[in-house]
């Protein structure tokens, strides 16, 4: 098992429909969805960092920098996001299920530790990425007709510039293109 840094984080909506997200180590960005792909998320950092971070299914997040360079993030739920080889955590502390994974964290219910089965993917193929969207489009459908819910939440960022994380990809959204909720991983 792996004890890895834990980076907190709160977001807060703005008037022009962005989210401003402050982690607890100094880190600030802003965050904006991107017209007509609603799982894809735009961000800007106060440290100079940019890029996109994308939900592909299977709960992972793939973060990509403005230099190209793409990292991959797993969502572990109560608003937990394990970052690339297990070093970083971050946790959503605005939403229910962030607060709920401190509660369970400190009862010893949920332990900190990440095991490899939490861990997100080093890298991955186009191919690999292509068959995550599919997946996710699936859950996407058939929770948009009743058939159940994405169960995929994030936090994306860190040391590259960012993070995200949360329970639910989808629940926040209910259809409505410009919803944001802090249950959103971006």
């Amino acid at each position: 098992m792996i004890r890895p840094q834990e980076i907190g984080y709160a977001d807060e909506l703005l008037a022009d429909g962005t989210v401003h997200r402050r982690y607890e180590d100094g880190l600030e960005e802003w965050r904006s969805r991107t017209a007509g792909r609603p799982h894809l998320v735009g961000w800007r950092d106060n440290r100079g960092g940019s890029g996109t971070d994308e939900l592909l299914g299977n709960r992972v997040i793939k973060r990509t920098l403005a230099d190209g360079t793409a990292l991959y993030a797993r969502d572990i739920g109560y608003g937990r996001t394990v970052w690339p080889r297990g070093e970083r955590v971050t946790v959503n502390r605005s939403s229910f299920g962030g607060r709920m994974g401190v509660l369970l964290a400190g009862l010893g219910v949920a332990a900190v530790a990440v095991t490899a089965a939490h861990l997100p993917p080093l890298t991955m193929s186009p191919e690999e990425e292509e068959a995550l969207r599919r997946q996710q489009e699936q859950a996407q459908a058939s929770s948009s007709s009743g058939g159940g819910g994405g169960d995929a939440g994030g936090d994306v960022g860190g040391d590259a510039g960012g993070d995200s994380g949360d329970d639910s990809w989808e629940d926040g959204w209910d259809g409505d293109e410009d919803a944001w909720s802090d249950d959103d991983f971006g």
